[in-house]
């Protein structure tokens, strides 16, 4: 298994796992998969196979703003390479593929390179049930989020170095 980066390439299958891993109001459209590849395919980090299929996959752009609001997730072009904070918008695994660890190796690597690239640190929002997923990672609830993505309530969790 190997950590890359993504390509337009590997649209349909990120766009695949994407629908697979979100509800329709949650998750990102292909279009909107599409920009963020070419706005910061350096910030979406994939987890492919031996036999080369993409298994996991974490994405978000880097900004200087701290808090993750829902402009963020469709308005790619709000990327700034020299930003502070790296925002987390998806992290998702391939049904065939969960279980086995494949987003905690993808979600080390995203943190070991911000914090190798001089990054504050990252946001992230997430459901209440996964709160304490994140947390091992060193990830600190800060209580309920601005975003209303979805029309779910998000809680927003912050990885400062």
């Amino acid at each position: 298994m190997k950590i890359r980066h993504a390509s337009l390439a590997d649209l349909d299958r990120i766009s695949q796992i994407e629908r697979e891993s979100f509800p329709p109001l949650e998750g990102a459209s292909r279009e909107s998969i599409r920009g963020r590849i070419e706005a910061f395919g350096d910030h979406f980090w994939l987890l492919e196979t031996d036999q080369g299929d993409i298994a996991s996959f974490v994405n978000g752009f880097v900004i200087d703003l701290a808090d993750l609001t829902d402009p963020m997730y469709d308005h790619p072009q709000m990327h700034d390479e020299k930003g502070k904070w790296q925002m987390i918008f998806s992290v998702a695994t391939a049904p065939e593929y969960r279980r086995r660890g494949y987003a905690e190796m993808v979600l080390r690597q995203v943190i070991a390179d911000c914090q190798d690239q001089g990054r504050a640190g990252l946001v992230l929002t997430c459901k209440e049930k996964l709160i304490h997923y994140y947390a091992k990672f060193g990830f600190v609830n800060e209580g309920i989020s601005q975003s209303v993505h979805g029309n779910v309530t998000w809680y927003q969790m912050r990885r400062t170095f």
